[in-house]
């Protein structure tokens, strides 16, 4: 029987929208939920060092009143491990963090600051705080998140997302599946995320092993059309349509 996918919705650009004016709208939290009403699992919310987008005050609000769950993106810093306890999301997804970068380039090196990140997961768990890391599709990170006691990985989809030609997709989109089937065989709980639009997903969630699929910039663009509501049910139904009605993705 096949496992059921799961969308995260990340509404960090209706926050980018608000913090162009410096006002009050529109307000990501409301965005947040009226996508739970419209079929979100959960939402995601990045709030970063700079503060570009989501605000502090985004994730206590949403946080009191969430009917599913806040998945908070934060970079391994001590301010945000305070924030993280205080707030007590049902998630914490540990992303790197760049301040000249647009979005999140590329997956954590887990490898090279093992012994920080494992006394970073375990403060969160301790505070029974549920934590993924943010990872390319690679055997030696996957390991390596392994090791440290994550236990949850979620996949950067970024250079399938962007691949040029047929020829690079198809090669990304196996470097994921073999990533992902490989994680699952260490126990670890798969997610995915990162450049997913209508049109690219639905390969992406045609991989068995992967639990939960993140996304925010082509749900928040889509939305300029058609309403978020609109967008977050078409994109959940392409992602339930090609878990239980196509052939693997590979």
């Amino acid at each position: 029987m096949k496992q059921p996918i799961f969308l995260g919705v990340n509404v960090d650009h209706v926050a980018t929208v608000r913090q162009a004016r410096g006002g009050l709208y529109p307000d990501p939290v409301h965005a947040a939920l009226q996508a739970e009403i419209a079929g979100a699992d959960g939402i995601t919310m990045h709030l970063r060092e700079d503060r570009r987008h989501i605000q502090d005050h985004d994730i206590e609000r949403f946080a009191a009143c969430t009917q599913s769950k806040l998945n908070l993106e934060i970079a391994a810093t001590e301010e945000m491990l305070a924030i993280a306890k205080k707030i007590k999301p049902h998630d914490v997804c540990i992303v790197p963090e760049k301040r000249e970068e647009l979005t999140t380039e590329g997956g954590l090196d887990v490898i090279g600051q093992q012994n920080k990140l494992a006394e970073y997961c375990s403060e969160l768990h301790n505070d029974d705080i549920f934590v993924s890391l943010f990872i390319d599709p690679n055997e030696a990170q996957i390991e390596a998140a392994a090791r440290i006691g994550a236990p949850v990985i979620e996949i950067h989809t970024g250079r399938y997302a962007e691949a040029k030609n047929d020829t690079e997709r198809a090669a990304e989109l196996a470097n994921i599946v073999s990533a992902s089937d490989y994680a699952y065989s260490l126990g670890l709980l798969v997610n995915a995320g990162h450049g997913l639009q209508f049109n690219n997903i639905q390969r992406i969630a045609e991989i068995e092993t992967i639990h939960e699929l993140n996304v925010g910039h082509s749900l928040v663009a889509r939305a300029m059309y058609t309403g978020l509501p609109e967008a977050v049910k078409e994109m959940k139904r392409l992602m339930v349509e090609a878990r239980y009605f196509s052939s693997p993705a590979l």
